[in-house]
């Protein structure tokens, strides 16, 4: 028996990293998922993002499992497709008990020399992509009275770090956003809370943009051009952020921390907020 059975977990940003960490743990718990990704290239993120063969993979892991999984192409800031996965899983399981808002993506740059582009792509996936969903899943929680929402931000947004202020600034907005949530939906069987983790092993920290920035860069060069390695001065620059002396941590102790906030063993903890980082930013 696991902790999750007969329990429908929706998961944005699901095709790769840490979003298919998570589907894979509710998964192994019991829960049948629903796993959507934008799984294209956006104009302004520097590195290779997720793919509907990620999306794909991810399916097949899960059911792997012997679990279903329900997987869309779709991006979180588009209302009328975020609210068509909703309704698609709810038609194919019946319902959905927990979201997972874990997608996000990050460019380089300082503020004075950030584009509108740039600004505006990083707030609009980070933050306004997990309001969407929220506001998609929450008429169907407040109906079944029941619902858990667990939303990713970051340890850097508690701390403020440079060279991607839009980042920090979308991803402290999700803090606010849930503790908004959690007082909405305290009386209707619902939970919203954060998971804050420092850098984690996935493709969104490795890669070019992030080797420079951890070795440095002041943003007066353009990046060079790659690839790059995961040198002892970038193994360096990430540990320093953190107590613990690794340079990052895995997908899936930022997975454990969903699950604990999802489980019924947690439904008096709302509108928190879960550090899993190593005691980065000296415990921010």
């Amino acid at each position: 028996m696991g902790k999750f059975d007969g329990r429908v977990v929706l998961i944005t940003g699901g095709g790769r990293g840490q979003g298919r960490s998570h589907a894979l743990a509710f998964a192994n718990e019991g829960a049948d998922i629903i796993a959507m990704d934008v799984a294209r290239q956006l104009p302004t993120v520097p590195y290779e993002m997720s793919s509907d063969v990620d999306l794909k993979e991810t399916k097949r892991v899960v059911e792997d499992l012997g679990r279903d999984c329900y997987t869309a192409v779709a991006d979180a800031r588009d209302t009328d497709a975020m609210n068509e996965v909703v309704a698609a899983g709810i038609e194919k399981f019946g319902k959905i008990d927990v979201l997972i808002a874990n997608h996000g993506v990050v460019s380089m740059s300082h503020v004075a020399d950030m584009t509108d582009d740039q600004w505006e792509e990083v707030l609009s996936v980070c933050l306004t992509g997990v309001f969407k969903a929220a506001r998609a899943v929450l008429p169907h929680m407040i109906e079944q009275n029941y619902g858990r929402i667990v939303a990713t931000s970051s340890v850097a947004a508690k701390a403020g770090l440079g060279n991607i202020a839009h980042y920090i600034a979308a991803k402290l907005g999700i803090i606010g956003l849930m503790k908004s949530i959690a007082a909405e939906v305290a009386n209707n069987g619902i939970t919203a809370n954060v998971v804050c983790p420092t850098a984690c092993n996935t493709d969104m920290l490795h890669n070019d943009a992030n080797y420079v920035l951890f070795q440095g860069w002041d943003g007066a060069d353009a990046l060079p051009e790659g690839p790059l390695e995961f040198t002892d001065e970038v193994r360096d620059g990430l540990a320093s952020i953190n107590m613990i002396n690794i340079p990052f941590i895995q997908p899936y102790d930022i997975s454990r921390a969903m699950l604990f906030l999802a489980d019924e063993e947690s439904r008096y903890i709302t509108g928190a907020v879960l550090n899993v980082a190593a005691g980065a930013f000296h415990g921010a």
